[in-house]
C-alpha cells in the first residue's frame, strides 16, 4: 500500500463510498470491496474498509434512537450473523482466492438485480423473529467468506417493515457488529497487517468527507434516482468481477 497510485485510488474509493453512504445510509463496504478488489487481493481489500466501515457505521448505528426496539425484534438475527464469520472467514485461508472474489460478484449482482427490479418481500414479526438465526448464520458465512453484509441481511431486515430511520439504524448496527467481527477472524488469520491497518486508518478521512457531502446532496438529489444510479454501478462491479475472475 505504499504505491501512491493505490493510495490514491484507495482514498477516491473511500470517498466515493462515503458519498453514497451519505445519501442513502448504505454502500461503503460494497463500492470499497467491489473497486479494490479490481487492485488488491480480496483479504486485503476486506482489511482496507474496517476502521471506515466500522466508524461510520458506529455513527450510524448510534443515530436514531430505536436501538432497544430494534434489538428486542432482531437480536437473534444479529448474534447468529455476527457469531459466524469466523467460519466464513476460514474459507481466506483454504479456498482459491478467485472463487471467493467470483463469489463476492455474485453477491453484488444479486443485491444489484434485487435493488434495480425493486424486489421486496415481506415477514410477520413472529416469521421474521423465528427465521432470524437462518438468515444471521447465512449472512455471518457469507460476510466471512467475501466481506460482502448485504445478502441476505439486507433483505431480511427490509423484509421486516421497519420504518425508514428505523431500517437505516438496523443496518448500521448490522454493519458495525459484522465489521468488528470480520476484523478479529482477519486478524486471527493473520490478514491484517500494520501497513494495511494504517491505510485503512487513514481511509477513514475521506470516507467521513463524503458521508459529509452524501448528507447535502441528499437535500438536493432524488434519492430513489440515486439509488438506481448506485445499483446499476453495484450490478456492473459485480459482472466485471465475476468476468475477471473466470478469465483469470
Amino acid at each position: 500500500m505504499q504505491d501512491p497510485t493505490l493510495l490514491a485510488a484507495a482514498a477516491a474509493t473511500f470517498f466515493l463510498a462515503g458519498t453514497v453512504k451519505g445519501v442513502i445510509g448504505l454502500g461503503l463496504p460494497t463500492i470499497t470491496l467491489g473497486l479494490m478488489t479490481l487492485l488488491l487481493d480480496l483479504p486485503s481489500a476486506m482489511a482496507l474498509l474496517i476502521v471506515p466501515s466500522l466508524a461510520t457505521n458506529l455513527w450510524q448505528a448510534a443515530v436514531g434512537g430505536h436501538m432497544r426496539e430494534i434489538l428486542r425484534k432482531t437480536w437473534p438475527f444479529l448474534l447468529t450473523a455476527t457469531v459466524t464469520i469466523w467460519i466464513g472467514a476460514q474459507a481466506l485461508s483454504r479456498i482459491d482466492l478467485s472463487y471467493l472474489s467470483a463469489l463476492l460478484g455474485l453477491l453484488l449482482i444479486t443485491y444489484a438485480a434485487t435493488g434495480l427490479a425493486g424486489f421486496r418481500f415481506s415477514m410477520s414479526a413472529r416469521t421474521a423473529f423465528r427465521s432470524g438465526p437462518l438468515f444471521g448464520i447465512t449472512n455471518g458465512i457469507l460476510t466471512g467468506m467475501t466481506g460482502s453484509f448485504m445478502v441476505p441481511g439486507v433483505l431480511y431486515l427490509q423484509a421486516m417493515g421497519m420504518q425508514r430511520d428505523m431500517l437505516v439504524q438496523a443496518m448500521g448496527m448490522l454493519f458495525m457488529l459484522s465489521t468488528a467481527a470480520l476484523a478479529l477472524a482477519l486478524g486471527h488469520g493473520a490478514h491484517i497487517n500494520p501497513e494495511l491497518g494504517l491505510a485503512s486508518a487513514l481511509g477513514l478521512i475521506p470516507a467521513v468527507l463524503g458521508m459529509v457531502l452524501g448528507r447535502k446532496i441528499r437535500g438536493y438529489l432524488s434519492e430513489a434516482r440515486f439509488r438506481q444510479v448506485f445499483f446499476a454501478g453495484v450490478l456492473t462491479l459485480g459482472l466485471y468481477i465475476v468476468a475477471s475472475t473466470g478469465f483469470s
